[in-house]
């Protein structure tokens, strides 16, 4: 038996009990793949973060999972995850860890204030994918929307930086938070499209916020995932992709808001830097919060 110290973290906000809650296992060596299921099934966040010791090729290795399965990436659980570790070792002011993870080894930058910590998560390689006719009108019934209610601006596609998902793009702010999908329904969808997550925003470009957004991943065990680090920054890769920001100049900065409809409220910044008008790298900028720390033996 050995003594592994458990983080409960929630990402995307300074306020406990908001954004987007992520477990942290902050010396994860010695597990099992199946301790870090159970460990992550028996938290029922939606994804935990177990960091390992690096090698020679990275800082770290930090592993992620949801309540029923391992995912290459989580932006969410890697801020939880760096602001423990930031925490612990009282890492000073642009400190860059090399992150090892299912999509790659992606370098992560802790900004320190003086008095606490944000951290800068660089995502991973870019595509962007119109999705099938079929699909599309497959998936707006499943989320309860008509052809009449999707933004025409905005394409249905699959955009990805390191773990895909569907970007639905739809005019009405109070609509995206009525939405109750056929989950079900969703799930069977996301094996013909090899697609887990489904993103359905709002572009609110007069506010503070550029984005409003849900997400729903329930092939994964994720019915609706509160603040996700992963697709708002696969959504700033698609709006550049496709025009839809101003892309003159070689950087896009917005901020987007996610969780409101479940009283889970965060925030996040988006950073994409461009080259000839087309995304190139994706950063998304967040704080965090410890809600509770404990041990146990496994």
């Amino acid at each position: 038996m050995k003594k592994y110290f458990l983080y409960q973290v929630d990402a995307f906000t300074k306020k406990i009990f908001t954004g987007n809650p992520a477990g942290v296992v902050s010396n994860a060596d010695g597990l099992s793949d199946s301790d870090m299921q159970k460990i992550a099934r028996e938290l029922n966040n939606s994804e935990t973060a177990f960091i390992f010791s690096g090698d020679d090729d990275c800082d770290v290795h930090v592993r992620f999972f949801t309540p029923t399965s391992e995912v290459p990436i989580c932006g969410h659980a890697t801020i939880a995850a760096h602001y423990v570790r930031a925490k612990k070792l009282n890492l000073p002011n642009q400190t860059v860890v090399r992150q090892k993870t299912g999509a790659g080894i992606l370098p992560v930058t802790i900004l320190n204030n003086g008095n606490d910590y944000q951290v800068v998560m660089e995502q991973g390689k870019i595509s962007v994918e119109k999705i099938s006719a079929a699909a599309h009108e497959k998936i707006l019934a499943a989320l309860g929307l008509s052809i009449d209610d999707r933004n025409k601006n905005c394409p249905a596609a699959i955009a990805s930086t390191g773990h895909s998902k569907v970007m639905i793009g739809i005019d009405d702010l109070e609509k995206l938070h009525a939405l109750e999908p056929n989950l079900q329904a969703l799930a069977e969808i996301s094996r013909e499209i090899n697609c887990n997550g489904y993103y359905v925003f709002v572009l609110t470009p007069d506010e503070n916020f550029l984005v409003h957004g849900r997400m729903f991943a329930p092939a994964i065990g994720i019915a609706e995932d509160p603040v996700t680090g992963n697709a708002n920054g696969s959504l700033g890769a698609y709006l550049c992709h496709f025009g839809l920001i101003d892309t003159r100049g070689d950087k896009v900065t917005f901020h987007a808001v996610q969780g409101e409809k479940i009283q889970r409220r965060g925030t996040m910044r988006v950073e994409v830097s461009l080259h000839d008008n087309q995304p190139m790298k994706v950063k998304i900028f967040g704080e965090a919060v410890i809600t509770f720390k404990t041990a146990i033996e496994v």
